[in-house]
């Protein structure tokens, strides 16, 4: 972890990631993380969707190392431990383009990107190897875009919730109560984030089993597992959503509300379905609370990233702040929530004009409309 103050060999390998960006104007005499260094990582974080704390911590510097690879800088082949970085959501894009699909568009030379790869090469008459080198590179650049009208990905993930059909009977939700085991997260009020995301997970898992939707958790009261592998578990059992539980903290005690997240990337690549999830389950939480609307933003968190469906993660309250602690605190404010998390997932799925206005319905109500 490095942050503003520290010096060093690694410092200077930063600076000169920052400089090949374009974030810095010139390499540092000496390495030392001084304060134009310290905005430029940020003004990098935030391009990047990942948190802006000005601190070099391991996705950042992932991040930032991957940000240095254009599409042709190095060989991309399968590998069992598989290639990331622009340069593969570079070639991923550029599939998408031609009407291969890659999935999501996140930097991961993972199967699917292979099997479209291998599926572009098949037809264009290429060695059908699983390998982006230079005969395949010049086939990709010369060949102009198929699909048109909007991003390949998001045509893709916007035809398929329309295909699924409004009822929730039968579709798969995953719920992630997030931190777990040894790892309780935010702490304050004599409340701990690993128990009150447990805690809101039985409830959501609850209504939405009552509807008919079928759910799996990505871990129990014992276990933590990475992000990593909860998106995987989320991948594996082909779930229709993600949803992951937190709670907030702040360095201030006046630090409160709520924030929904879903995936995007400073390069355009974005979930649409996730931003449409994202946008109805903070506001029917804000219409049906008093918590302060800290609105919806774009990440790419592993979770969010990682998962081949669409994915929210829900920042509920600060633990840190006397007023929302106390909401936190309350079982019957944890119903409400609850509930307004599993309307937003039904009126994601509801035809337009069938789009009932936020904060009005209720759980009775979804009885029809769960077997539409």
């Amino acid at each position: 972890m490095f942050r503003r103050g520290d010096v060093g060999a690694a410092v200077g390998e930063v600076q000169a990631a920052l400089v090949h960006l374009g974030l810095l104007p010139r390499q540092p005499e000496q390495p030392v993380f001084d304060q134009p260094t310290d905005w430029a990582v940020r003004e990098f974080q935030q391009n990047r969707g990942l948190v802006v704390d000005g601190l070099i911590g391991p996705e950042t510097w992932g991040a930032l190392q991957a940000a240095r690879l254009s599409l042709g800088d190095r060989l991309l082949s399968p590998a069992s431990k598989p290639f990331a970085g622009d340069d593969v959501a570079a070639l991923q894009e550029r599939l998408a383009e031609l009407g291969f699909d890659t999935g999501r568009v996140d930097g991961v030379f993972g199967r699917q990107t292979e099997a479209a790869l291998r599926g572009f090469q098949r037809e264009y008459g290429l060695v059908s190897d699983g390998v982006c080198g230079p005969s395949t590179l010049r086939a990709l650049k010369q060949l102009g875009r198929l699909v048109t009208g909007g991003q390949p990905h998001a045509l893709r993930e916007t035809e398929q919730l329309h295909r699924s059909g409004a009822a929730l009977a039968g579709k798969l939700v995953v719920i992630d109560p997030g931190h777990g085991g040894r790892d309780r997260g935010a702490q304050s009020h004599g409340l701990d984030e690993a128990a009150v995301a447990e805690d809101l997970a039985a409830r959501l898992e609850g209504r939405l089993t009552a509807v008919g939707v079928r759910t799996v958790l990505t871990r129990g009261a014992d276990s933590c597992p990475t992000e990593e592998q909860r998106a995987a578990l989320a991948n594996e059992v082909r779930a229709d959503l993600v949803i992951s539980l937190h709670v907030d903290r702040g360095a201030s005690p006046l630090g409160q509300g709520v924030a929904s997240y879903h995936f995007g990337a400073g390069s355009g690549a974005i979930s649409t379905v996730g931003e449409r999830l994202a946008s109805l389950v903070q506001r029917e939480i804000v219409a049906r609370t008093d918590l302060v609307d800290c609105r919806v933003h774009a990440k790419t968190w592993a979770l969010l990233r990682l998962t081949q469906m669409p994915a929210v993660r829900l920042e509920l309250g600060h633990l840190t702040n006397d007023g929302d602690a106390a909401r936190l605190a309350d079982p019957a404010f944890r119903d409400v929530v609850a509930e307004a998390v599993l309307v937003a997932i039904q009126r994601l799925y509801l035809p337009l004009d069938q789009d009932p206005p936020t904060g009005l319905l209720r759980l009775p109500d979804l009885a029809h409309l769960s077997t539409m």
